[in-house]
């Protein structure tokens, strides 16, 4: 094989111990990687557990994922760029031979996501749905309905879904993630983008008192979609 090739070849892997900064990426030595194929639940995303109450999935997913992972070596073969994070890189991850992108799926954390997965994880999302695992034992919409808050047009998933479900998941006052303090509204006026960020020392963040999202960094809310508070720009 011709050296550039196999130089191509050794720095396409990257492995190390991670750290997963929320339900669908790992960070290892400062690389970050997006897990190609799947969607997970955002940080700030509500679900409904199997009685109909309100949790943080998004929070929970994380979890599940950091405690997988924890003091546990993962490979990963980067993919390429991030479209949306421009840090990150996109890869399909193991640990101990276990794919960590179908873990996740098949726990109920994540759903196939195309065009990516190429349809990889749909038996395995249709195992967990099957099997109520994680997310789909209550309620919950796609974590891109959320993103687009598709109040009105996601379609409600998961194996018990309350006629106040759509409410619920799309609350009109969110719960905010510890550490994550950072405001998001919606906004037409913010087109081409969804909506507008305010972080504390915006003149604008105590005049949002109902924020749509929460996010946890600036960089998560560019990635979403959201562009600064024009008082932002004033510090």
């Amino acid at each position: 094989m011709h050296p550039l090739l196999i130089a191509l070849a050794i720095f396409a892997f990257y492995s190390g111990f991670a750290q997963a900064d929320d339900a669908d990426t790992l960070t290892i030595d400062g690389r970050e990687y997006t897990l190609d194929g799947v969607d997970a639940p955002e940080i700030d995303q509500a679900c409904l557990d199997a009685d109909g109450e309100v949790y943080l999935c998004g929070r929970a997913a994380a979890q599940a994922l950091a405690t997988f992972v924890a003091g546990r070596a993962i490979r990963c073969e980067e993919l390429g760029a991030d479209p949306k994070h421009p840090k990150r890189r996109t890869g399909q991850c193991s640990v101990d031979g276990v794919d960590v992108n179908r873990w996740l799926v098949e726990k109920g954390w994540a759903l196939n996501f195309e065009p990516s997965a190429r349809g990889r994880f749909k038996e395995y999302e249709a195992e967990a749905r099957a099997g109520h695992f994680g997310m789909w034992k209550g309620c919950f919409v796609a974590p891109q309905d959320f993103r687009h808050w598709r109040k009105h047009a996601a379609k409600l998933l998961g194996a018990t879904c309350p006629a106040d479900a759509r409410t619920k998941l799309f609350p009109d006052d969110p719960k905010m993630p510890g550490g994550c303090e950072i405001k998001g509204k919606y906004a037409l006026r913010a087109w081409p983008h969804l909506g507008i960020y305010h972080v504390p020392s915006c003149g604008s963040y105590r005049r949002t008192t109902k924020p749509d999202r929460w996010f946890c960094s600036e960089d998560d809310a560019l990635a979403a979609g959201f562009r600064s508070s024009y008082t932002c720009w004033l510090r």
